[in-house]
């Protein structure tokens, strides 16, 4: 944690910390405004990725300063440890764990002009300035900070459309604004421009590809004086007096005389539909250049959305943290519309919202945990108008959000995350939407056969070998079925309701009673190995997104009783929960940068953890989720800079303090039931939008009293460890009495919150008890062999018979019963079932054994390869001629993985042998910048020096991803050769709409295979 010492000197000309004007307040016994207890500085240190800037609550602006625009920590543009300041942007991320945006960024300057930003190393070198922290100041909707190298003192606050400037300059005949339409954080400009409209106005576009792979901003920005002389800049050449400017690079320096201590007030709309529709903006929205008037609004607009819960006791900075996290819940999503309600569409076609207010900024696999059910709660017309976004999404694009970003479908993550917020409006009865559009939007979703749905749908799972992240995905999808099926339910969708029902269940097909984990298996049924619960797999490798097999194994909200049975009851479960706690916090297997603020395997810095503390109350231990909440909330909440142990990621972070500081969360985040945890305030009051105010009071609460011993509910007694929504919404108080000590409260059955993916009373109805056959599989190495190979097949499921054939055919119980291996001599399709005693059959099992030739320690065939390997993915000096296919999963050490190079390969098969046809495998994995080649030639050679081409295959540059998939190139051949040569040629760069475009892809290699 870092420490910041101030002098007492200066102390009096610093408004920045927040903590001052708090203690202030209470010191004359004035009640503060809620805004004072913001302090938009935490997070922006460690990994919290904030930024400080202006913003209003879901505005489309957010006015903030850009010290760093590439790299992990710089995903919002900010990062405490910089000290130095590029200019100041329009548009952020707040948490994220990518980066994207930074558009239109102006920086006053003074003296020299320069129009390339410079380095972090050497500022004088661009139009950078230095900068301290003891001299910035940010509250919401404000910031400011003074520029060192410039002597100029730059204040920010926004509307919901309009960044408002204010420069004080020094007395100077070179005051200079730069306007830098190039800039982008992580992202690449490809079409800018600006035109001069007036002599004190420019207008223009700034059009670039990143995570948001075509991203329009357009901007009209007005000068509260006139310009003394415009400059243009475009691929490096500068340009007098210029009325237009375009290029992919174009920047604007803006001149002006100054006074001593002259400010002057630039105000910046924006649009994503027209330079018109900024325009509408501006003028709907600042019609002056008030600055003092917009800042005070914003102040204005921010108090009204923070008086929603009402916090009293607790210490200064327990207010802090608590309001920080309640203000930065309210950044995103953003308005994504002009004031006349034009916006761009997910084609990019223009719309107009009727009767809405359309957003962006969907981060759903984070804010469907506990921001958006925070919404229904504080914000729920706004809620509605996101629901109602996410389905106009649906009819432009056929498919709902899943990260989406400015009109851009990014596909990041998992799970089809926008059917749990819809669902949770609908059944709260906040659906003030179009309900049978909504739910055939959730259907085309579970339908949908991308991402590995295909195989979750059909088979129960998804098998290791077919998609990465499997067991997270699996899981997650099971979640997402659930609450399609209550909507179904609603809605009196019968047969829906049963479909949806059973695969909600589906991740029971992935619990493994021996580990007493949630794991992977391959389609054949069979558990993947090695298993290591500690093992960390990223997003697009492995079997868990950003976590591992502890963090997902409580994963199952919908159907948290049944977890409870899989793992062998209350106490084995607790066990379970104890253990994750109790493990090492850390893990040397390539630790993702999100696994943080560890409590044993326990991580509060990502989503996957964050309902897990609170399961202790479905096994009758309410005790302890109390102790391991105050813990946390002590722990990886504070007010300082890095006061977040994770990215805030939208919202999610700090809505799950916002809810725990309360007392209670949604472990199910569409089911009605609020666990109850433990209080940090004396008294909580939540003033719905129904006029009713939901009231928490902790008697005795403190440091020390973190258990509650007792309870009640308007005056009557209550023992259960939950409330619903329908208490809220109605209105009431609830009391606990807080002490240091466990106790008894909340331990029966029946005080326990219960959560069934399908009601016991319904089980019989609605559940499918069909017999589960898998697939039989074999237990040779390898389906390559090179003279003749011994096939034998088992099965999983016990007690059953196998039946194949090896002529194509499809088998049955006919067909040849396998007792003991059987040889092959040549390339064979071998096709397989497994019948069990009632003749229920497996599904067909499809194995395509190769005769070829291949590296078996012998001389020859002999691999011999013209590129550099790498460290990292080598698949050894024969890997790619071992005999064995690689599977999808780029970190199987099968794979040989190049970069910023061709792929060729020779294989010298001794003497000249009769040939028939040639392949080689590539990996494309595009969340991981690999890529297929664009390239690929197969020659033939006797001599080795002279070859023949016998087929060129070219692809082309997906526009979309995530792809995850393996592809084998292929040709025939003709004829005798000695000599096979590969060679691969990769895309000179990764494309536009990728969060790496410009970088070099990789190319992952696996098997040359020769027939």
């Amino acid at each position: 944690m870092r420490h910041y010492f101030i002098s007492l000197l200066i102390l009096p000309f610093l408004s920045s910390c927040v903590k001052n004007s708090v203690t202030k307040a209470s010191k004359e016994n004035i009640p503060a405004s809620y805004t004072d207890y913001v302090d938009p500085f935490i997070g922006t240190s460690a990994h919290g990725h904030t930024f400080p800037g202006a913003t209003v609550p879901f505005g489309m602006v957010q006015l903030s300063p850009d010290t760093g625009i590439e790299g992990w920590d710089w995903c919002s543009g900010y990062h405490a440890s910089d000290n130095s300041i590029m200019g100041f942007s329009h548009t952020h991320l707040s948490g994220t764990g990518g980066g994207d945006y930074g558009d239109i960024l102006l920086m006053p300057t003074v003296g020299e002009v320069k129009t390339e930003p410079g380095s972090k190393e050497n500022p004088d070198e661009g139009y950078r300035s230095r900068f301290e922290q003891v001299k910035e100041e940010a509250s919401p909707g404000f910031y400011s900070v003074f520029l060192e190298d410039y002597n100029v003192t730059a204040e920010l606050t926004a509307t919901t459309r309009v960044g408002v400037h204010r420069y004080h300059f020094p007395e100077t005949e070179d005051a200079h604004i730069i306007v830098d339409l190039k800039h982008g954080i992580s992202d690449s400009a490809r079409e800018t421009w600006f035109q001069v409209t007036g002599e004190n106005e420019i207008v223009g576009l700034r059009r670039s590809s990143g995570w948001a792979r075509d991203q329009y901003v357009y901007f009209v920005a007005q000068f509260s004086k006139p310009f003394k002389s415009i400059q243009g800049v475009s691929a490096g050449q500068t340009i007098d007096n210029p009325q237009n400017v375009k290029g992919d690079d174009v920047k604007a320096v803006v001149n002006f005389s100054t006074k001593q201590d002259e400010a002057i007030v630039v105000k910046v709309a924006i649009s994503g539909v027209s330079v018109q529709g900024a325009r509408k903006n501006l003028e709907a929205e600042v019609q002056d250049f008030d600055f003092d008037k917009v800042k005070n609004q914003a102040k204005t607009t921010w108090n009204e959305k923070l008086s929603k819960i009402e916090v009293e006791g607790g210490d200064q900075v327990n207010k802090t943290i608590f309001y920080t996290a309640l203000y930065h819940s309210m950044i995103a999503p953003n308005v994504y519309m002009d004031v006349d309600h034009n916006y761009r569409g997910m084609d990019h076609k223009i719309y107009k919202a009727e009767g809405f207010t359309n957003y962006t900024l969907f981060s759903l696999w984070d804010t469907f945990r506990a921001t958006h059910p925070l919404f229904t709660l504080i914000a729920p017309k706004e809620n509605n108008d996101f629901i109602k976004s996410m389905i106009a999404k649906y009819e432009q694009s056929g498919q709902l959000p899943i990260w989406e970003l400015s009109a851009n479908e990014t596909g990041t993550m998992i799970g089809f995350h926008s059917a749990p917020v819809i669902a949770d409006a609908i059944l709260k009865g906040q659906g003030n939407f179009d309900q049978e559009l909504a739910y055939q939007a959730l259907v085309a979703a579970a339908e949908d056969p991308r991402r590995g749905l295909n195989w979750f749908n059909s088979e129960g799972f998804i098998p290791v070998e077919k998609e990465a992240n499997a067991v997270s995905k699996g899981v997650e999808y099971a979640y997402d079925m659930w609450v399609v099926a209550q909507v179904a339910k609603k809605l009196g969708k019968t047969e829906d309701y049963k479909k949806y029902s059973n695969r909600s269940l589906n991740y029971k097909n992935l619990y493994d009673s021996e580990t007493g984990f949630l794991r992977g298996k391959n389609m054949y049924g069979v558990w993947d190995e090695p298993f290591d619960p500690m093992a960390i797999s990223l997003l697009g490798a492995g079997n868990y997104t950003e976590g591992n097999a502890w963090h997902y194994n409580f994963f199952a909200p919908q159907d948290i009783n049944g977890l409870i049975e899989l793992h062998g009851g209350d106490q084995a479960f607790v066990k379970k929960i104890d253990d994750m706690f109790s493990q090492e916090a850390v893990n040397d297997n390539h630790m993702a940068h999100d696994v943080t603020g560890l409590i044993g395997q326990y991580a509060q810095g990502n989503e996957p953890s964050h309902h897990v503390i609170y399961l202790y109350n479905y096994a009758g231990e309410p005790w302890k989720s109390q102790a391991r909440i105050r813990q946390v909330m002590d722990e990886m909440y504070t007010s300082e800079r890095d006061g977040l142990c994770g990215n805030e990621d939208c919202g999610q972070m700090s809505a799950w303090y916002v809810f725990s500081a309360m007392g209670f969360y949604p472990v199910n985040p569409a089911d009605g039931q609020y666990a109850i945890g433990s209080p940090v305030f004396g008294k909580v009051t939540i003033h719905l939008d129904n006029g009713n105010d939901f009231v928490i009071e902790a008697e005795n609460n403190n440091v020390n009293n973190t258990y509650i011993q007792s309870a009640s509910f308007n005056g009557s007694e209550y023992d259960k460890t939950f409330i619903t929504h329908n208490q809220i919404e109605t209105g009431g108080v609830i009391k606990l009495t807080m002490g240091d000590t466990p106790s008894e409260w909340g331990k029966e059955k029946s005080a326990r919150p219960t959560s069934y993916a399908v009601p016991p009373s319904e089980a019989l109805s609605i559940i499918d008890t069909k017999e589960e056959v898998f697939r039989p599989y074999i237990t040779n190495k390898s389906v390559i062999f090179n003279s003749t190979i011994d096939v034998s097949l088992k099965d999983v499921t016990p007690e059953v018979d196998i039946y194949y054939t090896i002529d194509g055919t499809t088998p049955d119980i006919n067909s040849t019963k396998f007792d003991k291996p059987f040889k092959l001599e040549k390339s064979t399709v071998v096709k397989a079932i497994a019948v069990n005693s009632k003749g229920v059959s497996s599904k067909v099992s499809d194995f395509e054994f190769k005769k070829a030739y291949f590296n078996t320690g012998e001389e020859y065939p002999k691999l011999s390869i013209n590129y550099e390997k790498n460290a990292t993915y080598d698949a050894g000096n024969n890997g790619i001629l071992d005999g064995v296919y690689a599977s999808d999963n780029l970190r199987d050490g099968k794979w040989d993985g190049v970069s910023k190079q061709n792929l060729e390969a020779i294989v010298d098969l001794g003497q000249p042998e009769e040939l028939h046809q040639v392949s080689m495998g590539f990996l494309e994995n595009t969340s991981s910048w690999l890529f297929l080649p664009k390239k690929i030639e197969f020659l033939v050679s006797n001599d080795g020096e002279n070859y023949t081409s016998i087929g060129i295959q070219e692809t082309k540059m997906p526009n979309d991803h995530p792809i995850i998939s393996v592809t084998r190139f292929t040709e025939k051949i003709a004829g005798e050769y000695r000599y096979v040569k590969v060679i691969a040629t990769p895309f000179e760069a990764i494309p536009n709409w990728h969060p790496g475009a410009g970088n070099n892809p990789w190319l992952f290699s696996d098997e040359i295979v020769i027939e």
